[in-house]
């Protein structure tokens, strides 16, 4: 059986989460109490085939009993119980927008005196254990319900045990740098199409734009030196264990440089890793 374990903060996105890994073929359990895990391992382990794959989501809407999660998940690992930990974060000003918006009532509400901007940040210190342990870390920040269904069925529509995710992101850095990202390359040096009135409106993925990016000697240098280091470090990376790579190409919009750099990595790197993806986070921002 696949246990895939999700958690994070509140309002990052849990419940379409729950709904995306359930179209892929997840059963799926809302707020358990963690002390149950090791028991419902063993009830789909016995039940045969048909809990393959079980998503449960375990987060503070339960109170005191979220705090027994990590004694829990240690002593799932003694007894070799597998699992891995998905954990969503959001920025606090986001989930501050979010929870206006639906005028829910923040778990914390009642125990933080603060408000809400001060329940956001007591449970973000609650939960850094979580986020220290998680295998995935997704944060929703700038993510449409389709673009986070797209991320969870790129990583967990096949086996979850496979081998390392790498996922090439673009990114604009006036919008802020992606909070999963575990290598983040800077090419706002490299020529920008945004000054060249029959570009400035396309993105990096038409042939027009990649041309002129890539004219520059500057430009293929770039691409095969960072290629030459993602192809160190990504075998470091898989010696350790991990299971998730984000590499992110930021330049000033997210539209232009770093869509192209992006494609240009990702299709390098297609041709020796299985499991890669590419994002592009900002390309359809005006």
């Amino acid at each position: 059986m696949e246990l895939l374990i999700v958690t994070g903060m509140s309002g990052a996105g849990k419940s379409r989460t729950i709904d995306a890994l359930e179209d892929i073929g997840f059963y799926c359990v809302d707020n358990m109490p963690p002390k149950l895990l090791s028991r419902l391992s063993e009830v789909f382990l016995s039940a045969g085939s048909r809990f393959e794959r079980v998503a449960v989501v375990i987060d503070l809407r339960g109170g005191d009993l979220f705090y027994g999660l990590f004694e829990e998940l240690d002593q799932m690992q003694k007894e070799g119980l597998g699992y891995k930990l998905l954990f969503l974060d959001a920025a606090d000003g986001e989930l501050m927008r979010r929870y206006k918006e639906t005028r829910r009532r923040h778990p914390l509400a009642d125990l933080t005196p603060g408000g809400l901007s001060e329940a956001i940040r007591n449970e973000r210190t609650l939960l850094l254990p979580a986020r220290s342990r998680a295998d995935y870390v997704i944060d929703t920040t700038h993510l449409s319900s389709n673009q986070l269904r797209q991320r969870l069925t790129g990583l967990f529509l096949d086996n979850i045990k496979n081998a390392m995710l790498i996922t090439i992101m673009s990114f604009g850095f006036k919008y802020g740098v992606p909070a999963e990202a575990d290598l983040v390359f800077d090419v706002r040096c490299l020529p920008n199409p945004f000054y060249v009135d029959e570009l400035k409106k396309r993105t990096g993925l038409e042939k027009p734009v990649q041309d002129y990016v890539m004219q520059a000697p500057e430009s293929h240098e770039l691409q095969k030196r960072l290629s030459e280091l993602l192809e160190f470090l990504i075998p470091l990376y898989q010696k350790e264990g991990k299971t998730q790579l984000t590499v992110a190409v930021g330049c000033t919009g997210g539209q232009h440089r770093s869509v192209t750099i992006a494609e240009r990595l990702y299709g390098h790197l297609s041709e020796t890793e299985q499991n890669v993806r590419v994002s592009h986070r900002d390309i359809s921002r005006s």
